[in-house]
């Protein structure tokens, strides 16, 4: 796709330090890590997002998270790990190539991710699920 650095990196054009491959996927050092093995992982395919993205597709990203994600437990010993996906502008996506961050976690790192709640949304979910089954 013309100007999508992920697909650059998945047909090798631009260099990226791979972790993992598999036919369909790519697993690599974020440039930008967060953290020590920050990865991302995507579909060699250009999807912009997961909506975008065929089921079988996103079976082939998963299982090449999991399997990163055991290769990290079984050499580093990582038993802590944030997987993450934006996607859309007003999720913060910022690459719009179907990309998941894998960001091993310690306790006190200077990570945390804090969200607003909104208790007030527990008393309308019988009418969101309304609205998912009309």
């Amino acid at each position: 796709m013309g100007n999508c650095i992920f697909c650059h990196i998945a047909e090798g054009k631009v260099e990226a330090k791979k972790v993992f491959e598999t036919e369909s996927t790519l697993a690599f050092f974020d440039i930008n890590p967060a953290a020590a093995y920050h990865t991302l992982v995507i579909p060699k395919q250009h999807y912009p997002d997961i909506f975008h993205c065929p089921e079988p597709v996103l079976k082939d990203v998963m299982s090449a998270i999991k399997q990163v994600a055991e290769l990290y437990q079984e050499k580093l010993g990582l038993t802590n790990l944030q997987i993450i996906n934006s996607s859309g502008r007003a999720a913060q996506q910022d690459i719009f190539h179907l990309h998941f961050h894998m960001v091993p976690r310690e306790i006190g790192d200077g990570q945390d991710i804090k969200w607003t709640t909104y208790p007030e949304y527990r008393s309308q979910f019988d009418q969101f699920l309304k609205k998912l089954a009309d």
